[in-house]
């Protein structure tokens, strides 16, 4: 049995494996604008929903190696909004390319050939400052061959202490309040993973491809649980709010 304390004892492996433990890792694949307008791109390994109703997520941004925070962080933190991207297999490619650091300002969009699809709510178009001073306004892009778009409103920044070189690690949450799911990725109704393929981060320099999937349901037949494990905003509140036991019967579980 492997077993070390973080920082202070060597594990005794040829690479770190605490990344390696936790996986799969969705990735946070967010887009931003900073206050002049340029549009920011980046993915991000720790990202996840935090709950459904209403729904937020979450990313995590080291910061750089030079001691500035990262470019998402920055602008979502400046502008409140940003929206996220399904990172996925057919997608692999332009995720990598915009996972490198490169100059505050430049846009990951055209960097990698990306085609953008503007975000649509009134709160995701934002009046940004030109350089020269110009003011506009602009909607947060995302990434139009994404299948699942979610668009943001900012929440808070959770910052967490960090040994040098990283330094401290600014948490992000964000209010979802817009969803776009492209039709050609559901099937019965139901986003189907073998169409979407997510990509995921594993340890090292490793990602999976998710295109299984398998059902269990907890024992017992709780609808309030039930509802809860869909993520149904619906009949969560139906169940929440004093339903009886005949109405909870008629909310179906997960199928």
């Amino acid at each position: 049995m492997v077993f070390y304390e973080p920082g202070k004892t060597d594990h005794g492996l040829p690479s770190d494996p605490f990344k390696a433990c936790v996986i799969p890792r969705p990735i946070g694949w967010i887009s931003t604008l900073s206050p002049t307008g340029a549009a920011n791109l980046a993915p991000y390994s720790q990202f996840n929903n935090l709950t459904f109703d209403p729904p937020y997520v979450m990313f995590s941004g080291n910061q750089t190696t030079t001691g500035e925070r990262k470019d998402s962080v920055r602008n979502a933190e400046s502008t409140g909004v940003f929206c996220w991207s399904l990172a996925t297999w057919d997608l692999r490619s332009e995720v990598n390319i915009t996972s490198e650091q490169v100059e505050y300002g430049v846009d990951e969009f055209e960097r990698a050939g990306l085609e953008v699809r503007d975000s649509v709510l009134d709160e995701l178009a934002i009046e940004v400052v030109s350089k020269d001073g110009k003011k506009e306004k602009k909607r947060v892009p995302m990434v139009k061959r994404s299948p699942i778009n979610f668009e943001c409103v900012y929440y808070s920044t959770l910052r967490l202490p960090g040994n040098k070189p990283m330094g401290s690690v600014d948490v992000v949450v964000g209010r979802v309040i817009g969803i776009h799911i492209d039709e050609s990725v559901l099937t019965d109704g139901r986003i189907d993973v073998a169409k979407t393929v997510p990509i995921a981060r594993c340890g090292y320099a490793q990602y999976t491809a998710v295109r299984e999937v398998f059902e269990m349901l907890p024992p017992g037949s709780n609808p309030l649980l039930l509802a809860g494990l869909e993520g149904s905003v619906k009949k969560h509140r139906i169940l929440a709010n004093g339903a009886t036991e005949e109405d909870a019967g008629k909310v179906e579980p997960p199928k």
